[in-house]
């Protein structure tokens, strides 16, 4: 990783840990599965700001409906739906829906089971707001 990339890393990071100190919303999440695919499907709230993890492998994220403003690397590009991304290993995003948007990850994995599919799909992360349930976790103060 270079050191643009571990700028944006400390960044995200300290937009993650000053984000836990603010009311915290729990967005409708449905997990599909179907012969080796996982996909994660969020709605998300006009002004809503999500901080993602870290993917560990290659995966689609795509923007179903509405508007969404995505932070990956540094660079914010506005997606209109439909859009579809290809998201790189190491990828983690900050988004900040500008309009009511559903939003889906696609993932190859065999797993059911989310925890197995986090470790499997996501690196460690000491800071989270989520579970693998997409669920709020207790902040540690």
């Amino acid at each position: 990783m270079g050191e643009v990339a571990n700028d944006y890393r400390e960044k995200i990071k300290n937009l993650a840990i000053a984000m836990s100190a603010l009311p915290q919303l729990e967005l409708k999440t449905d997990h599909y599965f179907a012969d080796g695919m996982y996909i994660r499907s969020v709605f998300r709230p006009a002004g809503t700001v999500i901080v993602g993890k870290v993917h560990k492998k290659e995966h689609f994220y795509i923007i179903v409906s509405g508007c969404v403003d995505v932070t990956s690397g540094g660079e914010v590009i506005r997606h209109h739906a439909p859009s579809i991304v290809v998201s790189k290993p190491g990828t983690q995003r900050a988004v900040h829906a500008i309009q009511d948007s559903l939003c889906m990850t696609v993932h190859r994995t065999d797993k059911t089971d989310l925890d197995e599919i986090e470790e499997e799909l996501i690196e460690p992360c000491d800071y989270a707001l989520l579970g693998s349930d997409n669920k709020l976790l207790e902040v540690q103060s």
